[in-house]
């Protein structure tokens, strides 16, 4: 029978919840979710992080946690208002899957205490369902991102190949679940995920301030970065062209219907389809921008060009807002970023924002 690589560790795994546990105790950041602790600051910050950088989240916390302070105020939102304030995150689902969340959380005389009954909400997944009872509740749940996979394939140097992140997470659970001490998993399941993002980091890991290094197959082998071992991720490369249209002090943008299954109810800068044009009539004019960004395996590459259009013969979804409203509408986070860096420099717009377009 092939040697189990995890059994080294199980066999240990107390000595390894206490190192864990002391090293978070001193080290922990202070991050303001940690500062009394709420199950509703607990769920704002995990919907927040699911493929967030933590220094990212931070201002964005700060802001939504003084507009709606809880889970009343915040189903009792519009939906504008909470996109308004997701603004800049991206993966605007999770702004719409929280809000829903909060309105049946609301609606229930006292919230789930369950990672199975917290699974049946919008947006809760098997980590999110762990973190949230685990840090709330105590609830015996162990998680699994990417960087307590990271952790775990380097604690056992497990050389398999994952087909890819999810896979991996699935295959970890139970070593996960096995590490989890009776008492406090919560405090495990956050110090796992602080060492993740602080140490066992996917680049140059910081083996020699690890406080589990002892522990660690992989930095007994010498090539911790080697693990976890996933398969090449697919990419795909798009190219997008958008045109820049003001007129009258306002600017031409796009607005998603609300039954679109991405981006919903949010404005963008148009494409020619939007304006009735082909891609060469809308290449024709000034190319004013060039940008390139990631989305999972997308590599897009949007292009912006200036325009014209007829106000009168506006198509379906296409709204001419005002500059001095801009900041009351919600962009993409890219657009609104552009929009600003466009208007830095362009003397129409410019001109155009003092009403002299």
């Amino acid at each position: 029978m092939p040697r189990n690589p995890a059994t080294p560790l199980t066999a240990r795994r107390a000595g390894f919840q206490r190192a864990l546990r002391a090293w978070y105790r001193r080290e922990a950041r202070p991050l303001p979710w940690r500062a009394s602790p709420s199950l509703y600051k607990t769920v704002v910050s995990e919907f927040m992080l699911q493929q967030t950088q933590v220094k990212t989240v931070l201002p964005y916390f700060a802001r939504w946690l003084e507009a709606l302070p809880d889970f009343a105020a915040l189903a009792a939102a519009p939906e504008g208002q909470v996109l308004k304030l997701w603004e800049g995150l991206g993966y605007y689902s999770r702004a719409r899957n929280l809000h829903r969340l909060a309105q049946a959380v609301a609606a229930m005389p006292a919230p789930p205490r369950t990672p199975e009954d917290w699974r049946e909400l919008p947006g809760v997944g098997p980590y999110t369902a762990a973190a949230i009872t685990s840090i709330a509740f105590g609830a015996p749940a162990a998680v699994v991102d990417g960087n307590v996979v990271r952790i775990l394939a380097r604690l056992t140097a497990d050389g398999r190949t994952f087909r890819d992140g999810s896979t991996a997470a699935r295959e970890f659970a139970a070593l996960a679940q096995a590490l989890l001490p009776a008492d406090n998993p919560g405090d495990h399941n956050q110090a796992m995920m602080e060492l993740g993002a602080t140490v066992c980091v996917r680049q140059n890991p910081r083996c020699p301030a690890c406080p589990v290094a002892g522990f660690c197959a992989a930095r007994q082998s010498g090539a911790p970065e080697k693990f976890p071992r996933l398969a090449p991720k697919e990419s795909v490369t798009l190219a997008v062209t958008r045109v820049w249209c003001v007129h009258a002090g306002r600017l031409l943008l796009h607005r998603t219907d609300e039954a679109a299954r991405r981006l919903a109810t949010m404005h963008e800068l148009p494409t020619p389809g939007h304006l009735g044009l082909s891609e060469a009539q809308a290449t024709a004019g000034e190319l004013i921008a060039r940008r390139h960004r990631s989305i999972t395996k997308y590599r897009i590459t949007e292009s912006i060009y200036r325009g014209t259009h007829d106000a009168a013969k506006l198509r379906a979804g296409l709204v001419w807002v005002p500059l001095a409203e801009l900041e009351r509408i919600t962009l993409s986070g890219p657009h609104r970023r552009w929009v600003g860096e466009i208007a830095v420099r362009k003397e129409d717009f410019r001109a155009a924002s003092r009403g002299l377009s």
